[in-house]
């Protein structure tokens, strides 16, 4: 199993193979709109313009699980991200990142990346990097601002 094995659903409902994404660099991101670490898409959006062209994706999965700080519909998370940040990167449909409905994809990285944090999702904007090959290589906390991790992005891409 790897992460091009599962399929997601864009911000208007429509399934999306992750196998699209083979041979590319990935970020996945649980995000918020109302999260202190909120301000993080501008440097998300930084490293996506930086390092798109030679192969980076970011996976931005809005996840209203802490302190419900995602409220807003996928349109209107979008909306917001958009006009705010810019965000030109790939934004999906609101997920759960842990519990009884959190989202294979998030079963799968975590047990890839439980780390010191262990399995569980502390909040949002915790990172995973996924290589070329479809290898979880790192997570990230939240804390970790993406500016701080873009050397460990330019070191796989």
């Amino acid at each position: 199993m790897s992460i091009y094995d599962f399929k997601v659903r864009d911000g208007h409902g429509q399934e999306v193979a992750l196998d699209k994404y083979k041979g590319k660099v990935l970020l996945v991101v649980n995000t918020a709109t109302g999260c202190g670490f909120t301000p993080q898409y501008d440097g998300l959006q930084k490293l996506y313009k930086k390092y798109n062209e030679q192969g980076f994706e970011i996976l931005d999965f809005p996840c209203n699980q802490f302190a419900n700080q995602a409220p807003g519909s996928n349109e209107e998370i979008a909306s917001f991200c958009t006009g705010r940040f810019g965000i030109t990167f790939e934004q999906f449909a609101k997920i759960d990142v842990n519990g009884k409905n959190e989202a294979l994809l998030y079963t799968y990285l975590k047990n890839q990346q439980g780390g010191l944090m262990g399995k569980k999702i502390k909040w949002n904007f915790t990172k995973f990097l996924v290589d070329r090959n479809g290898k979880v290589v790192h997570r990230f906390a939240p804390t970790k601002t993406p500016e701080s991790i873009d050397s460990a992005i330019k070191q796989i891409l």
